[in-house]
C-alpha cells in the first residue's frame, strides 16, 4: 500500500519569538506541508505553479480544548481516467464516477472488471467542465434500484436523469432504462455545476452553475426565470418524471421557476448535508479573487441568496459599490494569492465518520490548484478556520462511504482516504476578511 502523508508542523516558540477549471494531473504526490512569512499579492497560480506555494501563516494558535490534528491520505485504488466523483450506495462498495461517462464499483479497494453504468455515447466533455459530473442514489436504492446521474451532453447542455439497475443483472445498471428528468441548456461551456444530493428531507438537490464565461454576463444567478446559479430541490418520488415539493420558497411567485432552493451561486461545484445535523455547506467556485463556503442551516426553508454576481465571496463584484444587505454571505472564505493559494474551491463534508473523534464537527474542503486542505468548525466565539496541510493532488471532489469515512478524488486518477495520524500541536487561522 503507498502512503502519502500530509504534516501540519507547528513551532509554537518560533511564533513566540517573532511575534513581532480541470486539467490533467502529474503523477500523484503529497509534500510536506510548511508554515511560511506572508508573501505579496500575486497572479492567481496555475495548477503546475501551485505546487511551490507556501501555506498561510499561522496568527491564532489552537486553544488546547480543540482538536489537534495530524492529517495523512493513503491510496485506495488508481487507474481512473479524469475521475470526477466517489460516493456510496447505502452499503460496503465504493462508486468511481469519470468524466467521459463511466461509473465504476469498488470492493475492497478492487475494480469491478465491467463498469457498473456506461454513458459515454451520450456524455460531452470536449470541455474542462462538461462531462458526467455525478451520480446519486436513491435513499430506498435496496429496494427500488434507483440512481440519477448528472451530465452535460454531446451539444452541451445538462442532463439528469434516473436509471436503475438491471433486472438481470443487479450488479450492473440497465443502460435502456433511463428517464430524463431536467434538460438545462447551457449557454457555456464551462460553470455546470453539476452535483446531485439527497438532502435528509428525501428531496434531491441539484447544484447548477451560472452558465459560464466570466462575470455571469447574463446575470442567470440573480434571475428567478431560470435554473441557472441555483440549488435546485425536486421530489423523485412524487410523479413522473419529478414533482416540486409544496414548500418549496419560490413555488407561489409569478415568473420564478419553482425548483428554485436557492440562488446567487456562481458554480456550486460540490455541496454536502451534515449526515448528523441536516446543515448544508456549499463550497462556490469564485470567479478571480475569492473562494467561499456558504452555510445554510437544516432549519432554513430555503430561498437564500448567496450574492453572485452582486458578490464574490465578501467583496463587491458588480456593482462595485453593492449593497449587500439581505445577502447570505460566506461563513469562510481564501484569497486568489500566494498566501492563501486560491482557485478554484474543491468542497467537502463534515466528518461523522467513528474512526476519529477528534474530526467529529469539523468541515474538511480543499483548492484543486494549490492543494491546500482547510478544516473549518463553528465554535462558541464563531467559524474557525484553518490550513491544516497541502497535497500536490488535483482534487476534484471528496467523497463519503457508508461509515462517514471521507476520500480525496485526484484527477491524475487516484482514490485516497483521509486518516488522522497520531496527534501534535497545530495553529489555526482566523477568517479572513480581504
Amino acid at each position: 500500500m503507498h502512503y502519502h502523508k500530509i504534516f501540519v508542523l507547528v513551532l509554537l516558540a518560533l511564533l513566540l519569538s517573532s511575534c513581532g477549471s480541470l486539467g490533467q494531473a502529474s503523477t500523484p504526490t503529497v509534500q510536506l506541508a510548511t508554515v511560511a512569512p506572508p508573501t505579496a499579492l500575486v497572479t492567481p497560480p496555475s495548477a503546475t505553479a501551485a505546487a511551490t506555494m507556501p501555506l498561510p501563516t499561522p496568527t491564532e494558535v489552537l486553544a488546547p480544548s480543540l482538536m489537534d490534528l495530524s492529517l495523512q491520505i493513503e491510496l485506495v485504488a488508481d487507474g481512473f481516467s479524469l475521475p470526477t466523483q466517489v460516493t456510496h450506495a447505502g452499503d460496503e462498495r465504493l462508486f468511481v464516477v469519470e468524466q467521459d461517462g463511466r461509473i465504476w464499483v469498488l470492493r475492497a479497494g478492487v475494480r469491478d472488471p465491467e463498469p457498473f453504468l456506461d454513458l459515454v455515447d451520450l456524455v460531452g466533455s470536449a470541455a474542462n467542465e462538461q462531462g458526467l459530473l455525478s451520480v446519486a442514489f436513491h435513499p430506498r436504492f435496496a429496494e427500488l434500484g434507483w440512481f440519477f446521474v448528472n451530465y452535460t451532453d454531446l451539444q452541451g447542455d445538462t442532463v439528469v436523469a434516473r436509471y436503475q439497475l438491471d433486472p438481470n443483472d443487479p450488479e450492473r445498471a440497465d443502460p435502456a432504462s433511463a428517464l430524463v428528468l431536467l434538460q438545462i441548456e447551457q449557454p457555456a461551456s464551462n460553470h455546470n455545476g453539476g452535483l446531485l444530493k439527497f438532502g435528509p428531507d428525501g428531496y434531491l438537490y441539484i447544484g447548477t452553475g451560472d452558465g459560464g464565461r466570466a462575470g455571469d454576463p447574463w446575470n442567470n444567478a440573480q434571475t428567478l426565470s431560470n435554473l441557472l446559479g441555483k440549488l435546485l430541490r425536486i421530489d423523485v418520488d412524487g410523479a413522473e418524471p419529478y414533482a416540486v415539493p409544496a414548500d418549496n420558497p419560490f413555488v407561489d411567485q409569478p415568473d420564478a421557476r419553482p425548483e428554485i432552493w436557492a440562488y446567487g451561486l456562481r458554480n456550486p461545484w460540490r455541496f454536502s448535508f451534515d449526515r448528523a445535523t441536516g446543515d448544508l455547506f456549499i463550497a462556490d467556485v469564485g470567479q478571480n479573487a475569492q473562494e467561499e463556503v456558504n452555510f445554510q442551516p437544516a432549519s432554513s426553508r430555503g430561498g437564500e441568496n448567496y450574492g453572485w454576481r452582486m458578490m464574490e465571496g465578501t467583496a463587491c463584484y458588480e456593482p462595485a459599490d453593492c449593497d449587500p444587505t439581505g445577502l447570505e454571505l460566506p461563513v469562510a472564505h481564501y484569497l486568489h494569492r500566494a498566501a492563501e493559494g486560491g482557485c478554484s474551491i474543491t468542497g467537502g463534508y463534515v466528518y461523522r465518520g467513528m474512526r476519529y473523534p477528534a474530526l467529529q464537527g469539523t468541515y474538511l474542503y480543499t483548492d484543486y490548484c494549490s492543494g491546500h486542505l482547510w478544516v473549518l468548525r463553528a465554535e462558541a466565539d464563531g467559524w474557525q478556520n484553518r490550513v491544516a496541510g497541502r497535497t500536490t493532488l488535483q482534487a476534484t471532489s471528496f467523497g463519503e462511504d457508508v461509515a462517514g469515512e471521507l476520500y480525496l478524488v485526484d484527477r491524475g486518477g487516484g482514490i485516497y482516504r483521509l486518516l488522522l495520524d497520531a496527534p501534535v500541536s497545530q495553529i489555526w487561522l482566523p477568517l479572513v476578511h480581504g
